[in-house]
């Protein structure tokens, strides 16, 4: 940068001086362990390493005493641990470069641990709450006839549906700390990385991204997996008397609804933070004041780099944890089904498919983070590759050991004499839905990534002013939903009908296998959710990275290096988002049908159809697509409200100490990481409560209704239409959002790399006003999107037996 050593000691002490004097506010931020944590880090490892061992040879002898394909799927997860180990001690033996570098994580990661610990606080009061709320309806609720004659009493159901809800929130809350964990301590690490080599810095963020992606994906599949083994031991399942394979598939379903109850939370918290700071830093720091993205003298800056690490990294990673858990759990109910309905001799390999495939999602996932290796010139600063050609490589090395994956995977568990080529339709199926993913990267990727011409025309609009730039980024996301739909809908009809025609019949002799020819396509759409979760991490390990590069002053071409791969890691985020609605597109269709299983299981009646023509049912839909509206609305004003106090702080400081624009006072950065930190834990519970309560409560009122006019079922259908109505506007409502934010952000990107004027020209200023706009779109009503269709699928399911006359 080309400054004095004095000029140097003051940004120096603008930057630390708030750190280093620990003031009260920003100190109660800090870390400050459980007593719990203080005496677990005080352990000899050689007490890990005894604990660890006990801990796998119990999953082991309880894997022995299930199925061997259990005992199978725990091997794989074990290995892929091991795996993820070694990415994490990799990356953190990295160095963390320069002091001023290692202060400023110091402070990110304090900021963001503390708002986790605050915000998972109050998260885990309200799923102690519902926890005892499902245990007193599940104390009276109905039972179904083959629970009933396997001699299940109701207080142990209650109790087995609670634990299921409680492990499910406690796995999905481990997953968003370890995906914020991971990113709090890589990033300073590819910050410096960054200063040696870009294919360095690009390393050490795809493998710090791998390791929760690994982690996440392995702690999914093993905590389904050993509730699975252990409620077949504990019951004496496929004994005399006792409850059979296929019905212990049901009792798994408060494992999803966890997951879900806690990744809703988590996402809306952490996205009401991370954009309330980033929209509060952009309009008065790059509009107002001049400055750059990151610069050390905007007080918002340490609360919109905290809000990256709590927003996009722990967010996510608890959002992929229940959308996994939930297309394993509703495909198993679904395999068990099919199994029972064409009395299979051995239903274990219809059930317990899902484990495997994601088994192996593991296994070539590693290999495909792998396939991803530094350069032999370590001299050289630039990358001899676009970055995303380097990320897509390694993507379609894994999308082609899936596909041999797959295939193997269906020849050894869905062979069946009954229906000796079934198992080939179904790896069609699977094949269709590595071919939907594929599709969603690549058309996410279109609309996103500067080098197409979309986002390239949101940013030429963006030279005849603002207004021009909001309409086109608007035209662009409502415009980016035909695609993806069309694709999802060639999906679930080619599946469904490869599944049908499979030979696999009743005992009426009628085909069976459509509804799980979708279950295996969306299964083979998230056979690689393990390297697109590493992508996802990438993009804000290298954002923030980004920012530290920026605050420490370090040369212009360090921050380049830092630029272009958080324009890369802009698109693998979009991609992701892109990824994720559409598996929450088809995870969402097989919760539905699982919803009406077990409607039928509990009422007796068949239930295979919803008509809308009933008055009840179609108003019942009516209120789902309000919901998403609604709840959308709540998100996106959350954003709003706590972004003008951000706003209101930040000039307020510039008004009242001039000599910050000069370096020489310092900025509170402290005063506005609280005001995010307590508006964002303040905002999530209006829609949070919303998107529980209300499905809830049109069951309940409709079943009155039912009751009263002699409808039966009547509540069951209200929800049924709520759920049908909610998934498709939430559908498109989410690609909208997620593709008009992302295309916003990326026309500045492409602004802020010299065209049309470049950095702080009046373009540069109209785009950052659309990415302001698109913020809350991506980074928080978006992705709750995605939790939210597939909450109301698993909050049903465990409900239903409330929406039912006794």
């Amino acid at each position: 940068m080309g400054m004095d050593d004095d000029h140097r000691m003051d940004v120096e002490n603008a930057l630390l001086g708030p750190y280093q004097e620990k003031s009260k506010t920003f100190s109660s931020l800090k870390n400050k362990p459980f007593w719990v944590v203080q005496t677990a880090l005080r352990l000899d490892r050689r007490v890990y390493y005894v604990l660890a061992l006990l801990t796998v040879l119990s999953l082991f002898y309880i894997g022995s005493r299930s199925s061997p394909i259990i005992l199978f799927v725990f091997v794989i997860c074990t290995g892929s641990l091991v795996y993820a180990v070694y990415l994490a001690n990799w990356v953190l033996a990295k160095d963390e470069g320069p002091p001023e570098m290692s202060e400023i994580s110091d402070a990110i990661r304090d900021g963001a641990e503390g708002f986790f610990r605050t915000q998972y606080g109050s998260i885990s009061r309200m799923a102690g709450v519902l926890a005892f709320i499902i245990l007193g309806i599940y104390m009276f609720r109905k039972s179904t006839p083959e629970q009933d004659a396997a001699g299940l009493e109701k207080s142990t159901l209650a109790f087995i549906t609670v634990l299921s809800f409680l492990l499910g929130a406690l796995c999905s809350g481990i997953a968003g700390y370890i995906g914020m964990w991971v990113s709090v301590r890589a990033n300073v690490r590819v910050s410096s990385a960054a200063r040696r080599s870009a294919r360095e810095a690009l390393l050490v963020a795809v493998r710090a991204g791998g390791f929760s992606a690994l982690i996440v994906v392995g702690m999914t599949v093993m905590g389904v997996a050993v509730l699975f083994a252990s409620f077949y031991v504990f019951l004496g399942v496929d004994t005399v008397n006792n409850m059979k394979m296929t019905e212990l598939p049901l009792l798994l379903v408060g494992y999803g609804f966890g997951a879900s109850f806690v990744a809703l939370f988590a996402q809306l918290g952490g996205g009401i933070y991370t954009k309330a700071a980033d929209v509060g830093a952009d309009l008065v720091g790059k509009v107002e004041q001049g400055i750059p993205e990151d610069d050390a003298r905007n007080p918002a800056v340490i609360a919109d780099l905290v809000g990256d690490n709590v927003g996009d990294c722990a967010a996510r990673g608890a959002d992929l944890f229940e959308s996994i858990a939930a297309e394993i759990i509703s495909a198993m109910i679904l395999g068990g089904t099919m199994a029972k309905r064409c009395k299979l001799d051995d239903p274990s390999g219809f059930i317990l498919f899902p484990l495997v495939v994601h088994s192996f999602d593991l296994v070539v996932s590693a290999i495909g983070i792998a396939s991803i290796k530094g350069t032999r010139d370590v001299s050289s600063k630039s990358l001899v590759e676009d970055p995303m050609v380097i990320l897509q490589k390694g993507y379609s090395v894994t999308l082609f050991l899936a596909v041999l994956a797959f295939g193997g995977s269906t020849r050894w568990l869905l062979y069946t004499e009954q229906a000796p080529s079934a198992w080939f339709h179904f790896a069609l199926c699977g094949l269709v839905g590595i071919i939907t993913a594929y599709a969603f990267v690549w058309i996410s990727q279109y609309y996103t990534d500067y080098k197409y011409d979309p986002v390239r025309q949101v940013a030429l609009s963006s030279t005849t002013g603002h207004g021009t730039n909001i309409i086109a980024g608007v035209g662009l996301g409502l415009e980016s939903t035909a695609m993806p739909v069309l694709v999802i809908s060639v999906s679930i009809v080619t599946a469904y009908w490869l599944g049908k025609t499979s030979g696999l019949q009743d005992s009426k002799g009628l085909p069976t296998g459509g509804l799980f020819g979708t279950a295996v396509a969306t299964m083979g759409m998230l056979s690689t959710a393990g390297y697109v979760l590493t992508m996802d991490m990438f993009g804000p390990i290298a954002d923030n990275a980004g920012g530290i590069v920026e605050m420490s002053q370090q040369p212009e071409s360090v921050r380049e290096i830092t630029d272009l791969l958080d324009a890369v890691g802009n698109t693998t985020k979009a991609t992701t988002k892109g990824f994720a609605i559409g598996s929450a597109a088809l995870a969402s269709f097989l919760l539905f049908s699982a919803y009406m299983d077990e409607v039928s299981s509990f009422s007796g009646v068949p239930f295979t159809t919803v008509d809308i023509a009933i008055p009840e049912v179609f108003v019942g839909g009516l209120l789902g697509s309000m919901l998403i509206y609604l709840f959308s609305a709540w998100a996106c004003a959350a954003v709003g409200r706590t972004a003008q106090e951000v706003v209101s702080e930040v000039r307020r400081q510039f008004a009242e100490r001039p000599g910050i624009m000069t370096y020489q006072e310092k900025p509170d950065y402290a005063r506005c990481v609280s005001i995010v930190a307590s508006a964002s834990l303040r905002e999530m519970i209006k829609p949070g409560a919303l998107a529980v309560i209300s499905p809830i409560v049109i069951g309940i009122v409709f079943r009155l209704i039912g009751q009263a006019t002699d409808q039966p079922l009547l509540g069951a259908k209200a929800v049924a239409g709520m759920l049908m109505f909610a998934t498709v506007s939430g559908i498109l409502m989410a690609l909208f959002l997620n593709t008009a934010g992302g295309a916003w952000d990326n026309a500045k990107k492409y602004i802020e790399s010299g065209a049309y004027g470049g950095k702080g020209s009046e373009a540069h200023k109209a785009a950052v006003t659309g990415d302001t706009v698109g913020d809350p779109f991506k980074d928080t009503a978006g992705p709750s999107l995605h939790v939210l269709i597939k909450m109301l699928a698993t909050i049903t399911l465990v409900m239903a037996p409330l929406f039912l006359d006794n």
